[in-house]
């Protein structure tokens, strides 16, 4: 009996070992110590949610690498019932039901992943592919057979997007740059502040006169005294639209939304860049707008302008 007692590993144990063995690509051996891991803490007195839904999410991953697609979204389900709108989950899933050409749901889950952090590259890699994926198959109205796309409410994007998921995957690029960008918002000193105010009133008379150029040199300069005031982001967006800086002025509408979800003016002027890059995103981004503001008149004329382009 003492003997057992010793041999016997706790939940969290499991899951470090589980983790040892993913990070080896021994992805059988990381499925089976995740069970094992998630039969302990089901059993345990005191257990979180959040924990077992990390144990599923972990073992999905394991799934999705060995090609069970099947068991992957099964899992993801499981987490996803545990921890409402946990961005791996979705990944994986989307990542499981691409690969069994459950292209809708597949979609469905990359944009859901968007709504919680929009610079999110695999997401938007995915919502491309399956845009054109939809698009072979079910034709131009292919976006009237999606089923609904969950909104994400506020809180949770700001508790998710907070929250560092203790899970096996390293960062991608595009999250470490994304961090990096983050880390450059602090709150500026009470000086910049005013200093990047009169800035950005400088550019703004200057777009008045047309002059978007010489605006978004000012605009640029109130960015680097105060990176945390959205509307001079999308400002300068306004410009690089003037100017067909489309690229440009996408970037700026992705900074501004990732200090608001809902800004208006980030999600219309990133649409208008879209439309001009041919990037079927801009759909996406005026539904998101109208969800918002459903009688905004310039992006029901827009959204018309897009589907008659069809």
């Amino acid at each position: 009996m003492p003997q057992k007692q010793k041999s016997r590993r706790s939940w969290l144990e499991l899951k470090q070992a589980g983790n040892e063995r993913f990070k080896t690509g021994q992805y059988g051996e990381a499925s089976g110590l995740y069970s094992e891991a998630i039969r302990e803490l089901e059993k345990a007195s005191e257990k979180k949610p959040e924990d077992l839904a990390i144990l599923y999410s972990n073992r999905a991953a394991s799934y999705l690498k060995e090609g069970n697609c099947a068991e992957c979204v099964k899992d993801c389900n499981m987490s996803l019932e545990l921890q409402p709108f946990n961005v791996k989950s979705l990944l994986r899933r989307a990542a499981a039901s691409e690969a069994q050409e459950r292209y809708r749901l597949a979609y469905v889950d990359y944009k859901t992943a968007l709504q919680i952090d929009c610079n999110i590259a695999a997401a938007h890699e995915g919502t491309n592919r399956m845009s054109k994926a939809l698009t072979e198959s079910d034709g131009p109205s292919w976006r009237e057979k999606l089923p609904p796309i969950p909104t994400v409410p506020l809180s949770i994007r700001e508790k998710l997007n907070q929250h560092t998921t203790n899970n096996i995957l390293i960062p991608t690029q595009a999250q470490q740059q994304n961090g990096s960008r983050e880390a450059k918002k602090k709150t500026p000193s009470e000086k910049n502040v005013k200093k990047a105010q009169a800035q950005k009133e400088e550019g703004n008379a200057l777009v008045k006169k047309g002059e978007f150029r010489k605006a978004i040199e000012k605009y640029s300069q109130s960015i680097k005294n105060n990176p945390t005031e959205i509307t001079t982001y999308t400002n300068r967006a306004l410009c690089y639209l003037s100017v067909k800086q489309y690229s440009d002025a996408v970037r700026d509408c992705d900074d501004a939304l990732m200090i608001d979800s809902g800004n208006i003016k980030a999600l219309y002027r990133r649409a208008q860049a879209h439309k001009e890059l041919q990037d079927p995103t801009c759909v996406d981004d005026l539904n998101n707008l109208l969800h918002v503001d459903p009688k905004n008149v310039a992006a029901l004329k827009l959204l018309e302008e897009v589907q008659m382009m069809k």
